[in-house]
């Protein structure tokens, strides 16, 4: 059975994370992905090290996002770029980007131009804070996003200072929905034989994913707080120490409650009008988590789990990134896969006709194949250094 994009052409023209993440889940889902890139260097990325791959000398970082691409050398500030990206963007069905505004028009590469000679062509743009208002100008770096978002200001401990997510989650909120967004312009194509354009920013994926946390600041007319490992309307829904390490407990509906309560040995707490429900548990959360966690020291983490697991209680263990990369369950899922001796956090999700996870590409390594294949100019030296 093909892959669901399979005979799908992306033309690449973005770099760092949020774009190269967009196009690597469209590359898991069988498109073929071409990616372009600045002669000199690369993708940026390609030098964010250490680490780096001994073998191909690729940075970790590098490889985390261009899976099963292709990579060709274009410098796009010269004729000879512009006219090879033309020639791509005709032929193409996809065309990403993610340039600074009016970064693409100052190339003479606009969008709309390269859907003029391609109709058919889904052209998607990923910035950092959109097109118009004040943050237009603003460099879209993750950093960024999340601080202005709201994302830090609800991450960390009470009282203690705003905190950025362990990875660049606005990046990858806004290469998620890219690729959501480009995918239904496919769809959207065979209905009308014509393509559209598709765009997300930084800033507006992250404060989408404030989900309810945005809901019930809009609702209520008051500014989140920080509730560190806590959750604002689930209690308990926190990690918690055992006697021997930590793990994370989910009680998401009263009948778990009630069977937590029988498992710590506190079955009265169901009755408690404290407790019965969980409005009545948000209000006196303090209480609670500090019965329970008293409670908890009294055994080890895995003794502990056991019995949740028997009750049907959701908890599980809090591991570090390799404890869980080399965990029995990401072996069991197929979570971390192998390509050219090296292993590789494999796709998030699972499609008919998945293609083999190939190596991500070194610079240019198909440049003089896709150069025949699509008839491009030879490369030319650089005419303004300060562009592309």
């Amino acid at each position: 059975m093909p892959a669901p994009l399979d005979g799908i052409l992306v033309v690449d023209l973005s770099r760092v994370l949020a774009g190269p993440f967009c196009t690597m889940l469209l590359a898991d889902l069988g498109a073929r992905v071409i990616k372009v890139e600045n002669p000199e260097g690369g993708d940026v990325t390609r030098g964010w090290g250490p680490p780096y791959d001994p073998v191909s000398g690729l940075s970790a970082y590098y490889l985390s996002v261009n899976r099963n691409k292709e990579s060709i050398a274009i410098d796009l500030a010269t004729e000879t770029g512009g006219e090879s990206v033309r020639l791509l963007a005709r032929r193409a069905d996809v065309l990403l980007e993610n340039f600074p505004p009016g970064g693409l028009e100052r190339l003479a590469l606009s969008l709309e131009a390269l859907r003029a000679d391609n109709p058919r062509l889904v052209t998607a743009s990923i910035t950092g804070f959109g097109r118009t208002g004040p943050d237009a100008s603003a460099p879209g770096f993750d950093l960024l996003a999340q601080a202005g978002s709201g994302l830090m200001a609800i991450t960390g401990e009470p009282g203690g200072p705003p905190t950025k997510g362990g990875v660049a989650i606005s990046d990858l909120f806004a290469g998620s929905f890219a690729a959501v967004a480009i995918a239904a312009a496919l769809r959207g194509r065979e209905a009308t034989g014509r393509g559209s354009h598709v765009e997300t920013d930084l800033f507006r994926a992250s404060l989408a994913a404030l989900v309810n946390v945005g809901e019930s600041c809009l609702v209520t007319r008051s500014e989140a707080g920080r509730h560190g490992n806590t959750h604002g309307q689930i209690v308990p829904y926190r990690t918690f120490s055992a006697s021997d390490a930590e793990f994370a407990l989910a009680v998401g509906t009263d009948p778990q409650f009630a069977r937590l309560a029988d498992v710590v040995g506190r079955p009265e707490w169901a009755r408690d009008p404290r407790y019965r429900t969980n409005e009545a548990r948000v209000r006196h959360r303090s209480g609670l988590d500090r019965e329970l966690q008293e409670i908890l020291l009294r055994a080890p983490r895995d003794a502990w789990l056991a019995r949740f697991r028997a009750g049907g209680i959701p908890a599980g263990p809090v591991r570090g990134a390799l404890e869980a990369l080399e965990s029995e369950g990401a072996r069991a899922s197929g979570a971390v896969r192998e390509s050219g001796g090296v292993p590789f956090i494999g796709s998030p999700f699972t499609s008919p006709g998945e293609p083999p996870l190939r190596f991500p590409p070194a610079l240019d390594a198909d440049g003089d194949r896709l150069r025949k294949e699509f008839g491009l100019p030879a490369p030319a030296l650089r005419a303004d250094p300060g562009l592309g």
